[in-house]
């Protein structure tokens, strides 16, 4: 038996791998093996026949940042052309129109803009909130909370309990990138440290909010860089348990200044994936991203340890804005589970079951 099987073994009685444990099986791992031991440990968290989907819209209220990633095709320098911010007749459009299509959420984000004050976004929520009461606001990445902070020249703290104090529901987890300052500093010098982000989610995670975690992969990173963004994150959860999910997805090197990157294929996604199951052992929910690998792969995904195909995603921009356009509908969504031998059921942002499931049963 070699030395990646050994630890798959222990990772499938319930001994947590430690950091040199997952870069081995990175190293040496084969996929099958992989996918084999994500797939069992998925089914023993949910045991049931289920694979959840969700139904919501990212909205984007401005493109206008002063980040500057270098990841990044989406984001306009403020005074360059292109920059906008959305108006509130078009934003409350987009909420009625999902809505109408079944949506319960919205995923707004945006760039850091550096004249939007505080207030901004506390009447941005208060509208919202008063038109649309049955709507859950899955807003401001880390990053964007930190910057706001800055700007306002107030704790991270009170920033978000006026946030939430004003309607926000959860945080999502935008702009963790790689959680490896060598790596950040070079990707996007100036947006907030690995410290900084954690230290968001934390804070948040303490008020009571929950919120998803996310790791974008595929660029300047380094296998033990990975495995480092997973044990900050591990370790996080086991302080607060605020992590709803996570989200691993591929970066896409379409008209960024990192073009020159080759892209990221299926094996490494799914390699990539499977052994954030196997390392993320407090972390009960793993979302595949047809986004940025379409439906067919994500699909296989259910099988190398999620048990999440995400959202609908009824509008999505910044993916889009780098040359990667995949485009599903609900029933395709629902096929995709079936496909893979589960029962399709909606969820909402904190994985509760929404609906009667499309036949079978628990």
């Amino acid at each position: 038996m070699s030395e990646a099987d050994r630890i798959l073994e222990r990772a499938l009685v319930g001994m947590r791998l430690r950091p040199e444990e997952g870069l081995r099986l990175f190293e040496e791992a084969p996929l099958a093996s992989l996918a084999e031991a994500a797939d069992q440990m998925t089914q023993r968290l949910h045991p049931h026949r289920y694979r959840t989907y969700h139904i919501d819209r990212n909205i984007n209220y401005t493109n206008i940042c002063i980040s500057g990633c270098q990841f990044c095709a989406f984001s306009r320098r403020p005074g360059q052309a292109g920059g906008w911010l959305i108006d509130r007749d078009s934003l409350f459009e987009k909420i009625e129109e999902t809505v109408a299509l079944g949506g319960e959420q919205i995923l707004l984000q945006g760039g850091l803009h550096p004249d939007l004050p505080l207030s901004w976004y506390e009447e941005l929520l208060r509208e919202i909130r008063g038109q649309f009461p049955e709507i859950n606001i899955h807003g401001f990445s880390p990053p964007e909370i930190f910057h706001l902070a800055q700007i306002s020249h107030l704790p991270i703290r009170e920033v978000l309990l006026r946030l939430k104090e004003a309607g926000l529901g959860s945080l999502p987890g935008g702009g963790a990138e790689i959680l490896v300052d060598r790596v950040r500093r070079k990707i996007s010098p100036c947006k907030v440290s690995t410290e900084g982000w954690l230290e968001v989610c934390r804070t948040w995670h303490q008020l009571g909010g929950r919120g998803s975690a996310t790791m974008m992969f595929g660029h300047v990173e380094t296998l033990a860089d990975r495995i480092e963004h997973l044990e900050r994150l591990r370790r996080l959860q086991d302080e607060t348990g605020g992590f709803t999910a996570f989200i691993p997805w591929t970066f896409q090197p379409g008209n960024t200044a990192l073009q020159h990157l080759p892209k990221t294929g299926t094996y490494d996604y799914l390699r990539t994936l499977a052994i954030s199951r196997l390392y993320l052992d407090n972390f009960p929910n793993i979302q595949a991203s047809w986004v940025t690998q379409g439906l067919k792969i994500a699909q296989m995904a259910l099988r190398f340890g999620a048990n999440d195909l995400g959202s609908l995603m009824i509008e999505e921009n910044v993916v889009a804005a780098a040359g990667t356009r995949f485009r599903v509908s609900l029933e395709q969504i629902k096929a995709a589970i079936r496909g893979a031998g589960f029962v399709p059921m909606r969820r909402n942002v904190f994985y509760e079951w929404l609906d009667t499931p499309d036949g079978g049963y628990a």
